[in-house]
């Protein structure tokens, strides 16, 4: 299969905090990351990509580019400043006519939620870890469905909530800043996905006419060795971090083997998972009205045999071969030395991507269709006379792209890819100094400029079918 489909999205990925600025703009309250970013002092969202003010022009560009689809979410303190008190219509407004801007220029909006910024009210008051936030954010679903719900035909619960658990009770680079706590991160989870499945039922029961489904990371997790120590330190990882929570939004339960593994890891890790009075009920009303899988792909991992106590070195900056991470009870990743990898230690494992969504097809029948919400390669990008040469992106995005071809050859139904990301946006934990955008930033005047990748990307999307991207003026 070469051709993607006549209905298939070109996508660019956003997220509110890391485009928009604003952050003290027309009644916003503070998110969690205006505090986080405030105290650490290396770098502010206050401008960003001044997406606030500046997303028509990015529209403009995604209509010339091709890019027929965006990601964005709402920032849930731009609509309920405090989390649980008075709707801030101005907060609404900015939403409203940022969705009317979209279907202006031809592309459908993709709706997030919940993209890791929650209020700071509520992220102080426990965060995911706290039930009551959980009917806190049902209420905020309801007031951005009532609101949007007319022309949002595309919903998204959350972004990610394995990287909210393991950046920010694991590896400890996120707020709350906590380190090796596994149990923590597992209840976070578990919690996440109730919200999940309470909004999916909540959406369902208004009768608006869109689709509503989650995005998760999903990294492909292989022992680094055929021995018995590396396939289970690879088979835990993946049932951490993957089918945790794969199994609760699509089959609405912990199968015996999933509850089995995830209390070992527990246990041995000093906690257990308490799962409260109707919580799988909901999961599993919800698991048969799912409508889309979400899928982030960057990455995947090599696994060997651990049992020592956890160590995690985070490589924030691009040094390139100084990460660590291993995890007590699971096990440890490692370099493969026949994968390569980005300058923030990524594998670049396209197969990875592929083996993905076969094995979600595989093992979620009841799956609908896949789109995949994010990928891109975070690239020191180099700007010369207004022109940008980041070819080493197209070739890792195209990579990816043939993945995409060979899984849908054997069946899987994926709909759509989104380049992470439309523009050069802020990195939560590098700042502006990483680069991922189809259009270049200039961070001091915010202006725009196409790259060499946003020219490739046009021509994928007019054909359906990858292109030759050697050839590519620009």
């Amino acid at each position: 299969m070469n051709n993607f489909g006549e209905d298939f999205i070109f996508g660019g990925a956003t997220a509110a905090y890391q485009a928009e600025g604003a952050t003290k703009e027309d009644g916003k309250g503070p998110c969690i990351w205006d505090e986080y970013l405030e105290k650490e002092g290396r770098f502010t969202g206050d401008a960003a990509s001044d997406f606030y003010h500046k997303y028509k022009e990015d529209l403009q560009l995604s209509r010339k580019f091709g890019v027929n689809g965006i990601r964005v979410s709402i920032a849930w303190s731009r609509v309920i400043p405090d989390g649980v008190g008075d709707i801030n219509p101005k907060g609404l407004k900015f939403y409203s006519d940022l969705i009317d801007e979209c279907i202006e220029n031809g592309v459908e909006p993709f709706v997030t939620l919940h993209h890791f910024d929650t209020p700071l009210a509520l992220f102080k008051n426990g965060d995911w870890l706290n039930r009551d936030n959980i009917e806190h954010f049902v209420r905020f679903a309801k007031v951005c469905f009532e609101a949007l719900g007319d022309r949002v035909n595309k919903w998204i619960t959350f972004n990610e909530a394995w990287a909210v658990a393991q950046n920010g009770y694991i590896i400890g680079n996120f707020p709350p800043s906590v380190k090796y706590d596994i149990p923590k991160a597992v209840q976070s989870m578990h919690n996440m996905m109730v919200a999940h499945a309470r909004v999916v039922e909540l959406y369902k029961s208004m009768n608006l006419k869109g689709e509503i489904g989650i995005v998760h990371t999903l990294e492909g997790k292989y022992p680094i060795t055929d021995s018995k120590e590396d396939k289970r330190a690879a088979y835990l990882d993946y049932m951490l971090s993957n089918k945790f929570m794969l199994d609760a939004c699509f089959k609405g339960e912990y199968p015996e083997e999933t509850k089995d593994t995830i209390n070992e890891i527990m246990t041995k890790n000093g906690g257990e998972l308490k799962v409260y009075d109707g919580d799988l009920e909901v999961l599993k009303k919800a698991a048969s009205k799912i409508d889309f899988l979400g899928m982030n792909y960057y990455s995947s991992h090599f696994l060997k045999g651990y049992e020592g106590e956890s160590r995690i070195h985070h490589n924030g900056t691009g040094e390139k071969g100084t990460s660590i991470f291993a995890l007590k009870g699971i096990g440890e990743r490692v370099n493969n030395p026949e994968v390569p990898t980005t300058d923030w230690d990524w594998p670049i494992y396209p197969k990875g991507l592929h083996d993905m969504l076969v094995r979600i097809k595989n093992e979620y029948t009841n799956y609908k269709k896949i789109y995949v919400t994010e990928n891109g390669m975070g690239y020191k990008d180099d700007f010369e006379d207004g022109k940008i040469d980041d070819t080493p992106r197209i070739d890792y995005i195209n990579k990816h792209l043939e993945a995409i071809l060979q899984a849908k050859s054997e069946g899987v139904n994926v709909k759509g890819y989104f380049v992470w990301s439309l523009m050069d946006v802020l990195s939560w934990s590098n700042g502006y100094n990483k680069r991922y955008g189809l259009f270049y930033v200039d961070f001091k005047t915010q202006n725009r400029y196409a790259k060499k990748s946003a020219y490739w990307f046009k021509k994928i999307s007019d054909s359906k079918a990858l292109v030759n991207f050697n050839e590519i003026e620009y």
